[in-house]
């Protein structure tokens, strides 16, 4: 059967058939479809796991327990896996185990564009790399055959376009695999005894797997007439080349980008005048053909910053270049922004009227940092905003906060909160629980009660936890009430010990949360102020020198209202 589908929903179905029985995962851009896919299959366990490095872990487990296995993240969540990841290419597999990376190449919507075929050299661990749809299901399916043929675990790189990008691809039927666990101390117990004769077994298989990619059908030469140039590409780029050079030039496309061939690559060098590479971000594939002492040409003709498109490789190939049609008027710049009515607003409204430095992590709340609210100081990795203030705080900084969410506290803030309460830093920590992890699309964590597959399950209470490793001040606070806001964090700030202030209440994008009608705006009382565009809500703007609400996105939070001295903005009246 041929159908449609997104990459990474390709990827999910070459899981599946490929006999794939256990996935867990933690939710990253542009990755989080395919554990969304991959659960919607019975015969597939598949979890939320708290944060990457646990996702792992598990999968380990599920491979050494002789069930083909899986774990997905973005390119920064590899950060936090790589612990694991760099022993379990020493350890070798029981079961397949694959492990999908994908790489944000243009930060569309991550804080770093890092190259993560890096990971796969540095660990020794093969890499895939799919440029499509059809090919993201095949090659899911050959890494668990990689996978235990050669007792490793496999990379699956996928990145922006190819994960949200649709192809056609054609549906095969599932296979189950299953091995039996057999206890093997010296294979998967890595004391530094064990560990040495480990590694000499995993260069063996790196040379094996060089072999290999010299036949291998994924790493493909796709011959051309005109031999003034060979290109050598992967993933999208190859379809860049391929839009902008058709059949013209021989092109090898490399399914496998590590290890790479050898003499596969040297056979193209010596068949045309000179040898280019195509490739997104690092000069990964380009290093590799000057490590075997080719002359090529690559990031002097194509940036190590930002996703290639059609143009720049047209415009690095010395090609013409589409001219698309010229606007007659400059579009605006659209930042992003909160959406009306969300709980973060007032909270980052509270901090910035204080002059409070705030601490800021990775998920929606991010955008506290843009104007007009412009509330944040720092955002570096997940989890780095409780540590960033404890050594921000005893550094002598001033009064400062950490702000992180509910489901990226569970990720990776617990264990900064244990080093304040250990440490004893003066610090307040707020955590804005909009009982979802928010930025990624709406997917469950620990705090919210339910699972990945929308079950109830345990919920872990916030409060206790916090009081658990040593905070004794714990207080709940409404966003929405800004006076209440205010007098909490005054009041924390003044505190001589730790504390934490939970700010809750639930995504306004949420399904089941119930909005209060639009506002109103008696034009007669408003004195044009402006105060209530002080909390950048897209829902209210000012037409005709008078603020303005749009009833289509207002949420009737009523944030607004408290901040005009005029009483201008009223609650509508509810039926």
């Amino acid at each position: 059967m041929k159908t449609l589908m997104l990459g990474n929903e390709a990827v999910a179905r070459g899981l599946f058939e490929a006999g794939c029985s256990f996935v867990s995962s933690y939710p990253g851009t542009p990755s989080t479809e395919i554990t969304e896919a991959i659960a919607k299959y019975p015969e597939v366990y598949a979890e939320w796991a708290p944060n990457e490095k646990v996702a792992m872990e598990a999968a380990f487990g599920a491979s050494l327990a002789g069930k083909r296995s899986f774990c997905g993240m973005k390119h920064v969540g590899l950060n936090v896996a790589a612990d694991p990841l760099f022993t379990i290419s020493y350890t070798g597999v029981n079961g397949g185990m694959v492990i999908c990376v994908a790489d944000d190449a243009g930060m569309h919507s991550s804080q770093n564009e890092q190259d993560s075929r890096h990971y796969a050299r540095a660990a020794k661990i093969p890499m895939l790399e799919p440029a499509d749809s059809a090919e993201a299901l095949a090659m899911a399916r050959l890494a668990y055959d990689l996978s235990e043929q050669y007792d490793t675990p496999v990379l699956l790189k996928m990145c922006t376009r190819v994960s949200h990008s649709q192809s056609v691809v054609e549906c095969g039927q599932r296979t189950e695999v299953s091995k039996t666990y057999e206890k093997t101390p010296a294979k998967y117990i890595m004391m530094p005894g064990n560990a040495k004769r480990r590694h000499p077994i995993v260069e063996q298989r790196t040379a094996a797997l060089t072999e290999w990619a010299e036949t291998a059908d994924i790493n493909r030469l796709e011959d051309g007439p005109d031999k003034s140039m060979g290109i050598i590409t992967s993933s999208t780029s190859y379809q860049y080349v391929k839009e902008v050079c058709g059949d013209r030039y021989p092109v090898l496309k490399l399914g496998m980008v590590w290890p790479m061939p050898v003499q596969k690559i040297r056979d193209l060098a010596a068949r045309v005048d000179r040898l280019v590479v195509v490739e997104e971000l690092d000069s990964f594939i380009e290093a590799h053909c000057r490590d075997l002492g080719l002359q090529v040409t690559g990031k002097d003709r194509f940036s190590c910053i930002d996703e290639l498109s059609q143009n720049k490789v047209a415009a690095g190939l010395d090609k013409p270049v589409a001219q698309g049609k010229k606007l007659d008027e400059t579009i605006p710049a659209r930042p992003p922004v909160m959406c009306a009515g969300c709980p973060h607003r007032g909270l980052f409204y509270t901090l910035a009227k204080n002059k409070v430095t705030a601490m800021g992590d990775i998920g929606c709340y991010t955008l506290g940092a843009v104007p007009p609210l412009g509330a944040l100081d720092s955002t570096v990795c997940m989890g780095a905003s409780i540590p960033n203030l404890h050594g921000f705080t005893k550094a002598g900084g001033g009064k400062a906060v950490a702000v992180i969410g509910d489901s990226t506290f569970m990720h990776s803030g617990m264990t900064g909160l244990v080093n304040v309460a250990y440490n004893e830093s003066n610090s307040t920590v707020i955590i804005v629980d909009n009982s979802i992890t928010g930025m990624t699309g709406h997917q469950q964590n620990p705090t919210t009660g339910f699972n990945l597959k929308g079950d109830p399950c345990t919920k872990i209470d916030l409060e206790t936890l916090c009081r658990a490793v040593g905070i004794r001040r714990v207080r709940v606070v409404d966003p929405y009430d800004l006076d209440q806001c205010d007098r909490a964090l005054k009041e924390e700030l003044a505190a001589d010990e730790p504390s934490v202030i939970i700010s809750r209440r639930p995504c306004a994008l949420l399904k089941y949360v119930k909005h209060k009608k639009p506002v109103t705006i008696d034009p007669a009382k408003c004195m044009s102020c402006k105060m209530c565009m002080k909390i950048g809500c897209p829902a209210i703007s000012m037409t005709d020198g008078k603020a303005a609400v749009d009833n289509t996105l207002c949420t009737g939070c009523g944030v607004c209202g408290q901040l005009c001295k005029f009483g201008a903005i009223s609650a509508a009246k509810e039926d």
